[in-house]
């Protein structure tokens, strides 16, 4: 064999013969047990980083795992091509997107390949492709057909000089972040799915994903935000109109002292045009953020709208402000508002001299009405409450929205913070939603033999609405001239299925194949970051039940375990180009091969934890790699003379054969996995064969030592493998099996304790008896001192942990 460990050209060697026997290709219609490994598939941005490089290891090792337990794996790979990175550089390259996303893919295809990532390449695919997306604008149709998609008003963020609609995240300090202008908030017909429809659904079937991190689903939970209140009505002072307003807290309902409205509210746009304080008060907070962490720390302002309500039950005239911290999107735009019982309403009620009433003291009494320093947030006893006074809090819930039902002033109601998902972009780059708009028939869907409606390409990334060509067309329905829809879908749309269309997808007669995805779903391990955890997640599951209720999938839930990934840090932060902390994956390799950056980055840290880059640590990782690349040598060494204890060295290797397969199965121990094969590897360096039987138990070590590196440095042990002269692909070899007899212990270390301190150990027979083990500690030389000069009193031995002797001086 060769002295020095070429990594490259062994890399390249197995990564040939993998393809070229397909060894990676799951397989239809067979009789082993199924298991699906999926990692969230990457947006094709032309070159791989570290956080690539950990995510895509991690799912590797499983899938590698699992083949060598006898399961027919599934573990495909594909682009998440739609979005607005391409259309960025597009424009700065003037190229279209199209030829930039694919020319991408071709590189990042190579990049994953060369990691020695075990993918079948036969089902990848991309979403930006219309035989993909196709299907997608087949199932908004049938949405649409059955209301759960629909067209609607929308408040949205709105950039006058990109003419397009952002999303919160893309408002940086009120301007865009593209072109740095100031952004304004508007209303625009936009495109929705019904995803509230499934909230309760949503909620409860977390309970399903005992195998997912309780905070993804804690996230989750918050993000669908089931309450109980009361809505009530606060009826205009005109009699004409009313508010209609949700609360969580009926209990507080005689503490309010004002209403609170949102800039867009009819009310107050009436009143803007008679007052030109309120119209400049409005057109400020057209320009302000509407992301919920910004609204709790921003000033609150606010301007009196000079409309007033009535309090359903006191019938106190209430004053309505207008306020930046209201949102139209949010329930009905409105709120109650109780300063002495929330900081954000105290807050406002004190910088513009509103009043203040407590209702809620920790217990009845005349104490509890001092003013207040700060708003009392808690529960209690009900005061100055009339009717309901020293109730408590919980009770008053009840009672006051019984009263407020039976007296026609309000119901009790659940409320979800989910709102339904806003599912359309004013953007080139995405998928075109198939519908017409036509001046006599209206909105008119696309039939659906003339799926898919293609994106047209484009050199120059501006928005469908320019491109005239696309839009003018005949309405399928009348024939007169029409317009297309210019939107196109949010690209969450193209990742929240492709779980579901790797299981087939060559089929091209249909959106899923029902027969071969319900043999693959669920997705047995999912895979990515957790900055995922809610909206990725949460459409994913969303779209599964949407696909079941289509009859295309069985079963509530795509994935059944979760694992949300650290991220790759460097000096402490996240590698990041703008911070100059990156490594670039492609150099690593180059250096040291697949196979070491893959060791390292399954070692440096546990999977779910942070992983902080160590120079250091790669060279640590290539070192135990050479390291076992000398052991082979050994294979050839001739017998020694001296000493060797088999029995011991088969302990260790069974012991490690326990603790690494233990290490996979219970959790994503890889790192613990990883040190327990490097201990292996110390025994194995270690022991000199004396005889044929040493060298047989050294063999037996080399193959397990092998055979388990094998998912985390698949060609480095494929080609120790061959060294050893085992036979057939070692990626699909069996897993090594523990026997249970070379970790029984014929000896054991005897703890000797005298009046309860340790005085020294013994080796002695597992199964020793008290008599033989008293007599075997007198005999020690370190212990026999001990008992010089004292009778023995008591003798105590725990089996297989201690003896304890008891005496006292003759």
């Amino acid at each position: 064999m060769k002295t020095e460990y070429d990594a490259q050209s062994i890399e390249t060697k197995w990564q040939a013969l993998w393809h070229e026997k397909s060894v990676d290709m799951a397989v239809e219609d067979d009789a082993r047990p199924k298991y699906y490994c999926l990692a969230m598939f990457p947006y094709p941005s032309g070159q791989l980083h570290m956080g690539h490089v950990r995510n895509y290891s991690l799912s590797d090792v499983l899938a590698r795992y699992k083949r060598m337990h006898g399961f027919n794996v599934l573990h495909p790979m594909g682009w998440d091509a739609f979005g607005l990175p391409a259309e960025n550089a597009a424009i700065k390259h003037n190229v279209s997107p199209q030829t930039w996303t694919l020319k991408n893919i071709d590189q990042m295809r190579v990049q994953l390949k060369r990691l020695g990532l075990s993918y079948d390449w036969s089902r990848e695919l991309a979403t930006c492709l219309p035989n993909y997306y196709r299907w997608e604008q087949w199932l908004f149709l049938e949405l649409l057909e059955k209301g759960l998609a629909y067209r609607s008003e929308a408040e949205v963020n709105w950039c006058d000089d990109c003419n397009t609609v952002l999303a919160n995240e893309q408002v940086v300090d009120g301007k865009c972040w593209r072109c740095d202008q100031a952004v304004r908030r508007k209303q625009l017909a936009q495109w929705f799915y019904k995803i509230t429809d499934y909230a309760d659904e949503l909620l409860t079937d977390l309970d399903q994903l005992k195998d997912w991190p309780d905070s993804v689903r804690d996230m989750q939970r918050n993000w669908i935000g089931r309450s109980i209140g009361a809505e009530v009505d606060f009826s205009h002072e005109d009699g004409q109109q009313s508010l209609r307003i949700y609360t969580t807290r009926p209990d507080t309902l005689m503490g309010v002292t004002y209403m609170a409205i949102a800039p867009e509210h009819p009310w107050a746009q009436t009143a803007a045009k008679e007052n030109v304080e309120v119209s400049e008060f409005i057109e400020s907070c057209a320009h302000s953020s509407t992301k919920e962490a910004d609204l709790a720390t921003m000033e609150k302002r606010g301007v009196f709208s000079g409309h007033y309500v009535k309090h359903p039950i006191t019938g106190k005239h209430l004053p309505v402000w207008i306020a930046n911290f209201v949102l139209m999107s949010y329930g009905t735009g409105a709120v109650m508002s109780v300063p002495a019982h929330d900081q954000r309403d105290f807050e406002f009620a004190k910088k513009y001299h509103l009043a203040i009433k407590q209702v809620i003291a920790a217990q009845a009494s005349d104490e509890a009405l001092v003013e207040l320093e700060e708003a009392w947030t808690g529960t209690g006893t009900l005061i100055q409450s009339g009717i309901f006074d020293d109730l408590d809090s919980e009770s008053a819930k009840n009672t006051i929205t019984q009263y407020l039902n039976k007296n026609n002033l309000g119901t009790r109601k659940v409320q979800y913070r989910l709102r339904d998902w806003l599912i359309s972009r004013q953007r080139y780059w995405g998928t075109p939603i198939p519908v017409i708009h036509c001046d006599i028939c209206g909105i008119v869907p696309v039939p659906q033999d003339e799926l898919p409606v293609t994106l047209p390409e484009q050199t120059a990334a501006t928005p469908l609405s320019k491109n005239e060509a696309f839009i003018h067309v005949e309405c399928p329905k009348c024939g007169m001239d029409a317009r297309r829809e210019t939107d196109t879908f949010d690209t969450f749309m193209e990742s929240s299925w492709y779980m579901q269309r790797f299981c087939c997808a060559d089929h091209d007669t249909a959106m899923l194949d029902a027969s071969r995805v319900n043999r693959w779903l669920g997705v047995d391990q999912y895979i990515g970051g957790v900055e995922h955890a809610v909206l990725h997640l949460l459409y994913a599951r969303f779209f599964h039940k949407l696909l079941r209720d289509q009859g295309l999938v069985l079963g509530d839930e795509p994935f059944q375990r979760l694992l949300t990934q650290g991220m790759v840090l460097k000096d402490g932060t996240k590698m990041s180009k703008s911070k100059g902390n990156t490594v670039d994956p492609q150099g690593i390799i180059e250096k040291y091969g697949a196979d070491t950056a893959r060791l390292f980055i399954l070692f440096a840290a546990p999977a779910e934890k942070d992983l902080e880059w160590s120079d250091s640590g790669v060279d640590g990782a290539y070192r135990f790699l050479k390291r076992v690349w000398r052991m082979l040598e050994k294979v050839e060494e001739p017998l020694v003379a001296g000493k060797e204890d088999i029995k011991t060295l088969r302990r260790h290797i069974h012991l490690s054969i326990e603790r690494v397969t233990h290490a996979f199965e219970h959790g994503y121990a890889f790192n613990v996995a990883i040190a327990s094969l490097m201990e292996l590897s110390n025994h194995l360096q270690a022991f000199q064969a004396v005889s044929q039987a040493g060298k047989d138990a050294w063999q037996e070590g080399m193959v397990a030592l092998v055979r388990m590196l094998t998912p985390i440095v698949p060609h480095f042990s494929s080609e120790c493998a061959q060294h050893l002269g085992l036979d057939g692909d070692a990626v699909l070899a069996e897993w090594p099996k523990v026997d249970a007899q070379a970790l029984v212990l014929d000896e054991i270390n005897l703890v000797v304790q005298i009046q309860g301190k340790k005085r020294g150990q013994i080796t002695v027979p597992v199964d020793v008896d008290k008599d033989t083990a008293l007599a075997m500690a007198q005999a020690d030389e370190k212990i026999a001192p001990w008992l010089e000069g004292q009778q023995l009193v008591k003798v105590i031995l725990v089996p297989k942990r201690l003896l304890n002797l008891v005496v006292r001086p003759l």
